[in-house]
Order: C-alpha cells, then structure tokens, then sequence
C-alpha cells in the first residue's frame, strides 16, 4: 500500500511503502530507482501486526519504479502501485508517482 503526503516546505513527497499483510514476510527490502536497485539500501520496518513498511522523501512529480524483495529471493509488486511497466527480467515492476 502506498500512501503520499506533499509537503509545502520542500519540493518532495513523503511516500510510506507498506508491504501487503497477506505477503508473509521475515524480512523485507524496497528496492528501485530511488537506491540504484541495491538489495540491501533500504529495509523495512516490521511493525507489531507483522506487517513491513518504510516512509521515503521522494522528489515530487517523478516517476519511480520499485519492488519489494522478501526474505532475500521473493519479489513482490505494490498491488496499489499507480501503474506497473515491463521489467527485463521477468515481470512487472511496480511505479509510484511522487
């Protein structure tokens, strides 16, 4: 789930990333653009519900692209993602407009 905020002072947007609840989870990563793809730059917080999220300040009117990579070999999409694009790989990658 994603939910924005954008703030008057500067010109971002903070967007929380919040893994869905029906995904299990031990551990948790968001990856995009926003961290060059790097599996390890930004994790999640589990919260008490087990639920997993992370709270970023985005540069308003960009697009960026992003999955969530679980327990180290799962990747999963924001299924309240504004849109999804191909990936090389296989897939559809997640897309949140800041």
């Amino acid at each position: 789930m994603l939910k924005k905020q954008v703030l008057k002072t500067k010109p971002v947007t903070k967007v929380t990333f919040e893994l869905p609840e029906a995904i299990k989870a031990e551990t948790a990563y968001l990856v995009g653009d926003f961290n060059d793809w790097d599996e390890s730059a930004t994790p999640m917080n589990r919260l008490k519900s087990g639920r997993f999220t992370v709270t970023l300040e985005l540069e308003t009117g960009q697009e960026y692209q992003f999955r969530y990579l679980v327990n180290g070999t799962e990747w999963h999409n924001d299924w309240h993602a504004d849109r999804y694009v191909p990936n090389p790989f296989s897939g559809d990658n997640s897309v949140v407009i800041a």
